[in-house]
């Protein structure tokens, strides 16, 4: 964890989440169109996207000009700029999500970004609930999910949850990057890991429910956390 402190923030980490996973979604809408038309710089700056996985913000200057931040530095409405603590995490999140984004966009011919509805889930969860089969678990499987809910900071989450996404990108298998981005965020704060292997667990449970069995043609209706796509060729 990036803090030892024990009082929770989470209330207060809402906005600053939200912001982030805009930012995330704003980020991958033009570079994942881009890309699936195999326009150059959209292929360029994948390539460049997964150079970072794994690593902090701070850590890979090449991404400074291709991942824009500027946005976090506006004012939060009703309470001020962000303090640099937030910044960093802020900042932390939004780069391991789109590194993340861009290996399981890598040689596959779909959008592997998929924005959450309660139609058509995209949480961390679900998707991970879609990798087993409809009359049982992946005791495996399962297990790497809750790996990732008890990393013990930041970059050991990222680690875990790249394992996951190679798994996913095997299968097709699309995920709310703006959902994980902002989620993310929330794991820094105190008290936000738990939050969050709350959210997955629901949304892991929740596409299990909502999954049709083998000889169904229809399902009954959802709540939360995820849905598929397709391939393509690598950059």
């Amino acid at each position: 964890m990036t803090t030892t402190a024990s009082t929770s923030v989470l209330p207060a980490a809402a906005a600053v989440q939200q912001r982030v996973a805009d930012l995330a979604a704003t980020h991958i809408a033009p570079w994942q169109e881009g890309y699936l038309k195999d326009r150059s710089n959209a292929v360029a700056a994948l390539a460049r996207l997964r150079r970072g996985a794994g690593r902090e913000a701070g850590e890979t200057p090449d991404l400074w000009s291709l991942i824009d931040t500027d946005p976090l530095h506006t004012p939060v409405a009703g309470r001020g700029p962000l303090s640099e603590q937030e910044l960093v995490r802020a900042e932390n999140a939004l780069h391991a999500a789109l590194t993340l984004w861009a290996f399981h966009q890598q040689s596959r011919g779909a959008s592997m970004h998929h924005r959450h509805t309660r139609e058509r889930p995209g949480g961390l969860g679900a998707a991970v609930r879609r990798l087993m089969p409809a009359d049982g678990i992946d005791e495996p499987v399962r297990k790497r999910l809750v790996r990732a809910g008890t990393a013990a900071d930041l970059a050991a989450l990222t680690q875990r949850l790249r394992d996951i996404v190679a798994l996913l990108r095997r299968k097709e298998i699309p995920l709310d990057y703006a959902l994980l981005a902002g989620q993310l965020y929330v794991w820094q704060w105190p008290d936000g890991p738990a939050a969050v292997r709350r959210q997955w667990g629901r949304s892991f449970h929740e596409q299990r429910r909502t999954r049709p069995a083998p000889d169904e043609t229809t399902a009954p209706s959802s709540d939360e956390d995820t849905t598929p796509d397709t391939d393509k060729d690598a950059s």
